[in-house]
């Protein structure tokens, strides 16, 4: 589902988040107009697939700094007892309608998911895993 965009806070998920970091350039300057100017949050597994990313790839000190002062600049959602009760029954909920995001392959998107849905703000991706999931307002561009 596609809502109009407003100016409220936002999710931003790993894809969009992260796309000027990886050299997706087209996708960052596609999502600018939806995420300027919004109070942003990410989850802590948008946090962390990032940093592994940078490991992974092998940045160098001054990309790593520059993807530390990226997440600092916006506000990180860690797991607490709310967040996993909602990560629980998106999951159950996800299982009971068949929806893939129940699928174990899915953990890491299922977090950012929850993450939206227990702040009750839009989710802003790109990533066609989070469509027709209650409860879930997804923005794109």
């Amino acid at each position: 589902m596609t809502v109009p965009s407003h100016r409220g806070p936002i999710v931003i998920d790993t894809g969009v988040f992260g796309a000027d970091m990886v050299r997706r350039s087209e996708l960052a300057e596609r999502f600018e107009p939806v995420i300027a100017g919004r109070p942003a949050f990410i989850s802590f597994q948008t946090a962390a697939e990032l940093h592994y990313g940078a490991l992974r790839r092998g940045w160098g000190e001054r990309r790593v700094q520059q993807l530390r002062a990226k997440i600092a600049s916006v506000e990180v959602v860690y797991a607490g007892p709310e967040l996993v009760v909602v990560y629980a029954h998106l999951r159950a909920e996800c299982a009971r309608t068949g929806h893939a995001l129940s699928q174990r392959d899915h953990d890491a998107d299922r977090w950012i998911a929850a993450t939206a849905v227990r702040l009750g703000v839009p989710l802003v991706s790109d990533d066609g895993i989070f469509a027709d999931l209650p409860g879930l307002a997804v923005e794109t561009a």
